[in-house]
């Protein structure tokens, strides 16, 4: 801290020095902080969406392998559509309690 015998000059400069460093504080450090992690966040989801998309990929030619790339096709045709019948079913829920009524 600043001694209480220095010159104005002095303790101005100090105390501009102060709010400067308190601004830095509030603000640039802030958004710095905030870029960096969401720089983190875009390449982590773009990390996981290559390592999903590959291995979606290993699933099916592994399918293929197994039972033919016709079947492979047939069968994760039928889970997409299985899924898509239950995502359509429950998109609504307050509609359906109003129509039981």
């Amino acid at each position: 801290m600043a001694e209480p015998n220095q010159p104005l000059s002095s303790r101005i400069a100090d105390y501009l020095e102060f709010i400067a460093s308190k601004v830095r504080e509030m603000t640039v450090d802030r958004a710095a902080t905030a870029i960096t992690w969401t720089a983190v966040a875009i390449i982590l989801f773009a990390a996981i969406a290559m390592a999903l998309f590959w291995l979606l990929v290993g699933i099916f030619r592994a399918l293929g392998a197994l039972m033919g790339v016709e079947t492979a096709y047939a069968v994760v045709g039928a889970v997409l559509v299985i899924a898509g019948a239950i995502i359509w079913v429950r998109r609504y829920p307050q509609d359906r309690s109003q129509h039981q009524e």
